[in-house]
């Protein structure tokens, strides 16, 4: 049995860890899911180990597959670097990080947009909360970040805005008596969160928290299960198994910006921000001003 560990599988591996799963490691990687699927099966064959389990609609690594993830990350450090050693220059690669609301909606015609605007480029994604986004931009683990919420800094551009919808189970129905309605949000702090409760307040309407999520999977899980109502940026297509609500407040948009890390080269940021603006609406001068 061929016990190699190529380049392009490892690739992969540690692209489905920044992304957040199969499917938008592909959609990075301009591959298919199945090459991607592939790439992986081909290391677990040549370490003799599952890397990859199921867990609930989605997967996650082994801790054998965390090890390898390690490990990974230093041989493509190690194999970048000696190219360059050689005048060889390895495939120029801007990380772009996003929250999952705007990955779920736009990662697939962002990368198309950003595949002609940056040619040059490989461009890789990693989905994760707005703080930590913050935090590894800071520290320059990814070159741009996309936030939702107006841009409140000189090297941030906000782009345009997302449109929020109330969901809930189909049989899910509004508590009367003026019992305070339940909403499904994520952990704070969270512009989300924030716009939900602020929407039912400025309305009237009594509300609490009545479940919490890490992440987008987990708010519409408990929102499906009928704990509650979530607001979610969906661009009209509903989550499956989730319904529109037409009898709540409906919600401002919420406005999206890209972030950059200090020193990235202008014509980057320009370049991101003008394909994410060919793709949302125009901010209002309300969200400009927020």
């Amino acid at each position: 049995m061929n016990r190699v560990l190529d380049i392009a599988p490892l690739r992969s591996f540690v692209a489905v860890a920044d992304c957040g799963g199969f499917q938008r490691a592909a959609t990075a990687l301009y591959l298919s899911q199945a090459a991607v699927s592939q790439h992986v099966r081909r290391l677990e064959a040549a370490i003799g180990r599952p890397l990859v389990e199921r867990q609930g609609r989605g997967s996650r690594f082994t801790t054998d597959g965390e090890t390898l993830l390690r490990q990974a990350r230093r041989l493509l450090a190690v194999h970048d670097e000696t190219l360059r050693t050689f005048g060889v220059e390895p495939e120029q690669a801007l990380v772009i990080g996003s929250t999952e609301h705007a990955a779920a909606q736009l990662l697939p015609e962002l990368s198309s947009a950003l595949a002609g605007t940056f040619p040059d480029w490989r461009v890789r994604f990693r989905i994760d909360r707005g703080a930590q986004l913050r935090a590894t931009l800071a520290d320059g683990r990814i070159d741009l970040a996309l936030l939702l919420g107006p841009a409140e800094d000189p090297a941030a551009q906000t782009v345009g805005e997302l449109e929020l919808t109330w969901y809930s189970a189909p049989e899910w129905q509004l508590p009367d008596g003026g019992r305070p309605i339940p909403v499904v949000a994520f952990d704070a702090p969270c512009a989300l969160r924030t716009r939900a409760l602020d929407t039912l307040a400025a309305h009237g309407l009594p509300a609490e928290v009545g479940c919490e999520a890490a992440h987008l999977a987990g708010v519409q899980a408990a929102v499906q299960a009928g704990l509650g109502v979530g607001l979610m940026a969906t661009l009209g297509q509903a989550p499956p198994g989730l319904v529109p609500r037409d009898d709540l407040p409906p919600p401002q948009p919420l406005a999206l910006s890209v972030w950059a890390r200090r020193g990235l080269r202008t014509e980057l940021t320009l370049g991101a921000a003008g394909a994410l603006r060919s793709l949302l609406p125009t901010p209002t001068p309300a969200l400009r001003a927020a």
